[in-house]
């Protein structure tokens, strides 16, 4: 993407009118979505300003950490930035092998469950269920890929009526190829044909932007490349944005620049398809 002078004018605009604002900011409440024995799984709350909008857009996150640890902290950042932008956003929590002896399946069958959570609760939740985006980085990106193209993995207490396939797909550096010499295959074996999302592309599924960099040690730009033929082959829109010499997460926000310019790449993206206005028409108070 070649980021035009305008484009940057507003969103610099937009980080130094309201960075600080923005890290002033605070969820607005933890709900729980789910229980499994003793642990409670939460989505944390970032709701937009009031607006004319009577049932905004969601944005779902999904940290990263190979499915072993990390935090729903991960993408506060970026939630917060998009929750001033008109879209209600949720970090979840899903169980990883450090904290809940867990596996990557139990891991989708959270984020499954995390999404139908949203749909089932959009009247008090106040969002609008045919416009769910799950985003998420590493890890967490497979997470919010695998939602859309997996069919399995679906936890036996969700109501499986409710689908779990959000409308949108905003993935920083995210695991899609845990085949052989991909990612995560010797924890997933023979089962990457079920559970990989390169592997079970399909006609249908939602658009997606894919952020990474190009000296990404976990996930080669071949493969990168190869999932966004694969997903335009099958009449899905799938946008890539390559990021020279920045290696595996790079887009957090403690690399700031690339923070802002993925910031930038995914508020695009979304505007393109519908979901949020354009940058200049930001009304915060």
């Amino acid at each position: 993407m070649h980021h035009t002078p305008k484009s940057w004018f507003y969103v610099l605009h937009f980080l130094l009118v309201y960075g600080a604002s923005l890290t002033q900011l605070r969820s607005q409440e933890l709900l729980v979505y789910k229980t499994i024995d003793t642990t409670q799984l939460y989505l944390e709350v970032y709701a937009p300003p009031a607006t004319n909008v009577e049932k905004p857009p969601a944005m779902i996150f999904f940290f990263g950490g190979g499915w072993v640890g990390g935090s729903r902290q991960q993408f506060e950042p970026q939630a917060k930035y998009f929750s001033q932008r008109g879209i209600k956003c949720f970090l979840a929590d899903y169980r990883v092998r450090n904290k809940h002896n867990t596996t990557p399946f139990d891991a989708l069958k959270d984020a499954k469950s995390a999404i139908r959570f949203l749909r089932t609760h959009a009247d008090e939740l106040q969002i609008n269920p045919q416009q769910i985006i799950a985003a998420g980085g590493s890890a967490g990106g497979h997470l919010a890929a695998a939602t859309a193209s997996i069919s399995g993995f679906n936890d036996p207490k969700d109501d499986l009526t409710i689908s779990a396939i959000p409308d949108a797909l905003v993935l920083f550096n995210p695991v899609i190829d845990n085949g052989p010499g991909g990612y995560g295959y010797e924890r997933i074996g023979e089962a990457y044909q079920v559970y990989s999302p390169l592997h079970n592309i399909r006609k249908g599924l939602p658009p997606t932007i894919f952020l990474l960099g190009t000296k990404d040690n976990l996930i080669p730009v071949e493969t990168a490349q190869y999932y966004q033929v694969a997903m335009q082959g099958a009449g899905n829109y799938c946008q890539l944005e390559l990021y020279p010499d920045q290696a595996h997460g790079f887009f957090n926000y403690n690399q700031f620049e690339n923070y802002k310019k993925t910031l930038l790449a995914a508020d695009q993206f979304l505007q393109k398809i519908g979901l949020i206005s354009e940058l200049p028409k930001i009304d915060i108070k």
